[in-house]
């Protein structure tokens, strides 16, 4: 289910991008803010909590179909000519519904998971890195087939629309599987708690706000940078080939987005550093680093620093440690975050740290305004 949630909404930033967002504005002075502002405006909307009071089923299913729909209208809409405008304003509405809906959706996966054993969050980290590589894959073929923008958008939306149908289906043949042993056990009655009982309770509060805060800074850094500075970084071996076609799609989204799936799904099978481990959060602190390297690198036009790193080899070293360690890290912060609480509130846990996670993607998006201007 996460799966689809996340491929729709990535085909959905990708084609809006190349095909309206670029192309009517492309001799406009405000193209590029318009561009950033599209993508910052999608992470915000998505750091609204899902509600709790809703029964889970009601939330997972009405979310999927909400956005299903607001795919068909989109598809409908791409082929009827509309003045820049009107497409500005009735994208910016199907971005909030999207966004809204699809975090109540990423908050009850994630809550649901926190109900069960650690390793079953990596498939819900996992399947949105497989998301991405699958967009920025499907972004590759549209380039080498020479299909027209509005044919690859309206590709985009239908394929959108089958997967959530597919997450639809399979959620609804979820309860017929066996069910699973992994019950949280029943709201512990509160008696008499003296200091020492009390103790341990603020000691796992505690270790969960730096769980939350530490995937919070991770993907503020991760969205800071990528795409606002990398999708700018210009190829020097391409000398007007077609490598320069291919150069962001390759080495920069579907690159980011391999290296990012395989950091997600390495936590199937290490777990390391442990959750109350000093090297988790400072590992995390560490990824600052990668934003003056990109900076630093082949990325045009630019006004205030110097160019260091040259050959496009130092761009994809940057990139694979930088996609590598995103997910790698935020896999591990989401799965632990909920086994730092009593059973009863692991679900409340999970869907905590889904808030911090788009929280640092809105915080990411307005500080990508930041560091582009300074490069």
């Amino acid at each position: 289910v996460q799966t689809a949630a996340v491929c729709e909404w990535t085909g959905f930033t990708q084609a809006l991008y190349t095909t309206y967002l670029i192309q009517p504005f492309i001799q406009a002075p405000l193209s590029r803010p318009t561009c950033f502002l599209s993508n910052m405006h999608m992470p915000m909307t998505s750091s609204f909590p899902s509600p709790v009071r809703v029964s889970q089923r009601l939330r997972v299913m009405g979310s999927l179909f909400v956005i299903m729909l607001v795919f068909i209208i989109t598809a409908v809409l791409v082929k009827v000519p509309l003045e820049p405008f009107h497409f500005f304003l009735s994208t910016m509405v199907k971005i909030v519904i999207i966004n809204s809906f699809g975090a109540v959706l990423q908050g009850s996966l994630f809550g649901m998971a926190g109900l069960l054993p650690a390793s079953y969050t990596t498939p819900i980290m996992s399947g949105q890195g497989l998301a991405g590589t699958f967009a920025a894959f499907a972004m590759i073929c549209a380039i080498a087939s020479g299909s027209e923008l509005q044919d690859a958008a309206f590709g985009y939306f239908i394929t959108a629309c089958v997967v959530i149908s597919l997450s639809i289906l399979s959620y609804i043949l979820l309860p017929k599987l066996v069910r699973c042993p992994f019950i949280p056990s029943p709201r512990p009655e509160i008696q008499n708690i003296d200091h020492c009982s009390t103790s341990p309770s603020h000691s796992r509060q505690l270790s969960i706000w730096i769980l939350a805060l530490s995937v919070c800074f991770t993907f503020t850094v991760t969205i800071g940078t990528f795409p606002a500075v990398t999708a700018d970084t210009k190829s020097t071996l391409s000398d007007g080939g077609s490598w320069d076609q291919y150069f962001i799609p390759v080495s920069c989204f579907l690159l980011f987005n391999l290296c990012d799936w395989g950091g997600r799904s390495l936590t199937a099978i290490l777990m390391w550093p442990g959750k109350d481990s000093v090297i988790l959060p400072a590992s995390i602190g560490c990824r600052l680093v990668f934003i003056p390297l990109f900076m630093l690198c082949n990325v045009h036009p630019r006004a205030h620093l110097p160019v260091v790193f040259h050959h496009d080899c130092f761009f994809i070293l940057f990139m694979i440690l930088f996609a590598f360690s995103n997910g790698y890290l935020a896999s591990l912060c989401m799965c632990y975050g909920p086994k730092n609480v009593l059973p009863h509130e692991a679900e409340t846990a999970g869907a905590i740290m889904a808030f911090f996670l788009s929280l640092g993607l809105a915080l990411g998006a307005a500080l990508s305004f930041l560091i582009r201007i300074l490069v």
